[in-house]
């Protein structure tokens, strides 16, 4: 069965729902040997259009990553991006703010990692937490220093949605793709998953109590993910919602769109111009001539 990334692509201006969107749609791959044939099959593709991404730096692609506790973002990144050149790829994961971060607005942070030409950059969560658990947890405002008007203004989040859609029409004008994943997991998938978290001893270092608290907000996190979702999906930076309960399906979706994103830029190796033909030609003449 063929993925179109269109089934998960949030409409710009749409009024989301997300007990609309399924946390999970019937497998893309019909047994654990398929689905690694089909991954190994957009991965290599994927490594190919990476190449020519480096080759010709005039793009490049910025890949963001927003879900619940335990919906997989790790994973994600560490299997679709399991055959590109590291040299052409930065990840970064934001967590807390520092002191320092916390003295600038609430794009500072992230604007200096944002990927170089001909590089995938990668933010796993980013400053679209500004508008999700900031929006949960007002209390965090109060270390912001904001001024008065903006902290307590009704309006904070939609001033908040205007400056991350401004940002994101500025990267897609000067070269930056950006494609952007909400993993859609289910509460009961959530629960199975931590409950994995606490059996297995090798994967204890991933759950703390501070999961277990964040699992109580859940209904302030969808209702923040739908106001996100809704108002910063634009043609130039879309979201795409993506099924998380089965993570190997979770995979090929993702990697399908990041494959399918690459081919819009319609990449090739750049050309060589006659001078340079002509210079590689002597240069070829003369370590022949020398014996190498």
């Amino acid at each position: 069965m063929k993925i179109d990334p269109m089934d998960f692509h949030v409409e710009a201006g749409s009024r989301v729902r997300l007990k609309e969107w399924p946390t999970a749609v019937k497998p893309f791959y019909h047994s654990k040997k398929g689905y690694e044939k089909k991954l190994g099959e957009h991965i290599q593709e994927l490594r190919s259009l990476q190449d020519m991404l480096y080759a010709t730096n005039r793009y490049s692609i910025l890949l963001i990553f927003q879900a619940m506790d335990a919906a997989g973002k790790d994973g994600a990144i560490k299997h679709v991006m399991s055959g590109v050149n590291p040299q052409g790829c930065q990840v970064f994961s934001f967590k807390h703010p520092s002191a320092t971060e916390l003295e600038h607005d609430f794009l500072w942070r992230t604007t200096a990692c944002l990927p170089e030409r001909g590089h995938i950059g990668i933010f796993n969560r980013s400053y679209y937490e500004e508008v999700l658990i900031v929006r949960v947890h007002r209390e965090i405002l109060e270390n912001e220093a904001l001024p008065e008007r903006g902290a307590g203004s009704g309006d904070i989040w939609e001033g908040r949605y205007r400056s991350i859609t401004q940002l994101e029409d500025h990267l897609h004008r000067n070269g930056t793709r950006v494609v952007k994943f909400y993993l859609h997991l289910s509460k009961e998938e959530q629960k199975r998953r931590f409950l994995a978290r606490i059996d297995d001893p090798r994967k204890n270092w991933k759950f703390s109590q501070a999961d277990i608290e964040e699992r109580k907000y859940w209904k302030e996190y969808t209702r923040a993910y739908e106001a996100c979702l809704g108002a910063t999906s634009t043609k130039a930076a879309p979201w795409y919602v993506v099924p998380a309960d089965d993570k190997d399906n979770a995979h090929l979706i993702i990697s399908r769109i990041v494959v399918d994103q690459l081919r819009d830029l319609r990449l090739s190796y750049p050309k060589t111009d006659r001078s340079h033909k002509e210079a590689l030609k002597a240069i070829r003449k003369k370590l022949c001539g020398t014996g190498g």
